[in-house]
């Protein structure tokens, strides 16, 4: 497993089959692993290659640690004549992969066979080349003078449980839910880099598409993980069977390396995929903001151009009426104005609303959000208050009409008066005093029509009728841009909304320029923070998911062994160059 292109015991499965060598569990007593090889009839007949494919496997199952230590070899060759013995140990010691610690050999048992084993291994032992003692033992013994019963099998008069069958399940088991492991986790990182590279859209139809396409993906990785972690933990529990039948049961190095390993492979996953939660969250989170931006930007191009219109209607009620009864019609189509202006308002107040909860909830695009919730809120007010301030101008209008022409009915009766009197009345002392009284007692009427002087008047009605300071007449010709004046005058505070629209026939002052620029100054400097901000976040996921890991010792089983030990080479200046950034 250690090896850059490792065996699977899925690609060797007819050779493991034969079981002319096996690993059984048992161990030294200095810990070495046991590599057994049985009585196997058939053993010259088996192709180099084959024997040295299923020995690599053999001792490439062990961690590095036991790797260290060594192997013991124990040759099973009771049934076999000494010829064979040598060819038997010539091949399997002439190209061991792994260390060495120990050779026992069950030579033959025959009478004859052993004397001649015992002359010819001391003629022939400089054709081992072996630094390690070779132990010819007589019976099964003598074996159990170097090795426990407790590491031996049954055939070797142990007490080892093993079953070729049951072992080969696990080892298929384990090394597939290891390579799933890794799939998975080369999956999910591969996921993470397309999220991560994944521009935000600039409309709703392609956000919500992006949303919906991200999510289906991330559910499918996530039932990968977990039918991953289903394939373990029903491994696992096919591990610990033994312990469920039989809870005196104890387990050999081997099996607890293979439940080992399982917990380990089921750890990784889990820590891998709470990575992998924990950026998605972080990726979805960002993908739903950028959609309620771009549903916000949406509904304010809407709303706006609502209030445009409001704006322009309300930008014609310039004219103070020439009659109560004009005024009248004035002021209907105001209130109508109004009522129209609601639903437009509303809708501005509401949208506002939203983006100050965006606000709140700490949205990315805050310095995008705050200036369009300012523009909504100033329009709605200057509507408003423009829509007050013109009712307001239209009342006193209808006042002064309702004054004038009343006066100018007193006036036209007055005039009718006079010019109804009889010429002949007045030839006479009684007719002249009778009409005389009669036109006083009409005089006095007018106490309840008489109009204050014209200075009072055009400054209690200067809104309307213009500055008698500045020599202007009070009549009703001037009236519209006077009233335009104040109202501008009023509501200056607002006039630079108007300014901010877009359309034909507007301009902006420098000063407005200015503030056009800071705002775009604003927008680039904070996307240039967040897009450093995100990519500190990437490198220091790099070090700490990766570069650290490579330190790892529960990790190193997984490391090409032509990567180890390469942190500096893989990784360089990394962590300096992410101190930078992050300072």
């Amino acid at each position: 497993m250690q090896q850059e292109n490792p065996l699977y015991a899925a690609e060797i499965t007819e050779q493991l089959a034969k079981q002319f060598a096996i690993r059984s569990g048992g161990r030294g007593a200095d810990g070495c692993p046991i590599i057994t090889f049985p009585e196997y009839p058939d053993f010259t007949d088996i192709p180099e290659e084959e024997l040295q494919t299923v020995v690599t496997y053999l001792t490439s199952i062990p961690s590095l640690q036991d790797g260290d230590i060594g192997f013991i070899l124990l040759i099973d060759r009771r049934q076999d004549k000494w010829s064979s013995v040598k060819a038997s140990l010539l091949r399997i010691t002439g190209s061991f992969p792994g260390n060495l610690q120990l050779i026992l050999v069950l030579r033959p048992s025959g009478i004859f066979q052993r004397a001649i084993s015992d002359i010819v291994l001391k003629f022939y032992r400089d054709d081992f080349k072996l630094k390690v003692p070779i132990i010819m033992l007589n019976s099964v013994t003598e074996l159990h003078n170097y090795i426990d019963k407790t590491q031996l099998t049954q055939e070797l008069g142990g007490t080892l449980e093993y079953s070729h069958n049951q072992w080969f399940c696990h080892r298929i088991g384990i090394e597939s839910f290891a390579v799933t492991v890794k799939e998975t986790a080369q999956m999910l990182q591969n996921f993470g880099t397309e999220l991560a590279e994944t521009e935000l859209p600039n409309d709703v139809t392609t956000t919500l598409g992006l949303l919906t396409t991200h999510t289906e993906k991330r559910n499918n990785m996530k039932d990968d993980i977990n039918n991953a972690r289903s394939h373990g933990t029903s491994l696992l529990a096919r591990i610990q069977e033994p312990l469920i039948i039989n809870p005196e049961h104890t387990f050999n190095t081997d099996e607890l390396d293979n439940q080992t390993t399982v917990d380990r492979l089921l750890i990784q996953l889990n820590e891998t995929e709470v990575a992998f939660d924990e950026f998605w969250n972080k990726h979805q989170l960002k993908l739903k903001q950028c959609l309620q931006l771009r549903h916000f930007e949406q509904d304010f191009r809407e709303v706006k151009t609502a209030l445009d219109i409001v704006t322009e209607r309300h930008s014609t009620f310039t004219d103070m009426g020439s009659s109560s009864s004009h005024v009248g019609h004035i002021v209907r189509d105001l209130y109508n104005l109004e009522e129209k202006s609601q639903e437009a308002l509303e809708k501005a107040e509401a949208l506002a609303a939203r983006g100050d909860q965006l606000i709140e909830d700490n949205h990315y695009a805050v310095d995008s959000i705050l200036p369009k919730c300012i523009d909504l809120r100033a329009v709605c007010d200057y509507l408003v208050n423009g829509i007050k301030a013109k009712k307001e101008l239209l009342n006193q209008s209808m006042e002064l009409h309702k004054r004038l022409e009343q006066a100018m009915h007193w006036c036209d009766s007055g005039i009718y008066l006079l010019a109804s009197q009889p010429v002949d009345k007045c030839q006479s002392q009684d007719g002249a005093e009778a009409a005389l009284q009669e036109i006083e007692k009409y005089l006095d009427t007018a106490s309840g029509q008489k109009l204050e002087d014209r200075n009072k008047i055009t400054i209690e009605y200067g809104a309307i009728l213009g500055d008698p300071r500045k020599g202007h007449d009070p009549n009703f010709s001037h009236k519209a841009n006077v009233t335009q004046i104040n109202l501008f005058k009023k509501n200056k505070s607002l006039s630079k909304i108007e300014m901010k629209e877009q359309g034909e026939g507007r301009k902006c002052s420098s000063s407005d320029d200015e503030e056009n620029l800071a705002v775009l100054r604003s927008h680039v400097m904070n996307e240039l923070i967040e897009t450093e901000r995100a990519y500190v976040e990437e490198l220091l996921c790099v070090l700490e998911g990766y570069a650290a890991e490579m330190e790892n010792p529960s990790m190193i089983p997984f490391i090409p062994v032509v990567l180890q030990k390469k942190k500096d080479v893989l990784f360089g200046n990394m962590p300096e160059i992410y101190d930078f950034h992050n300072r």
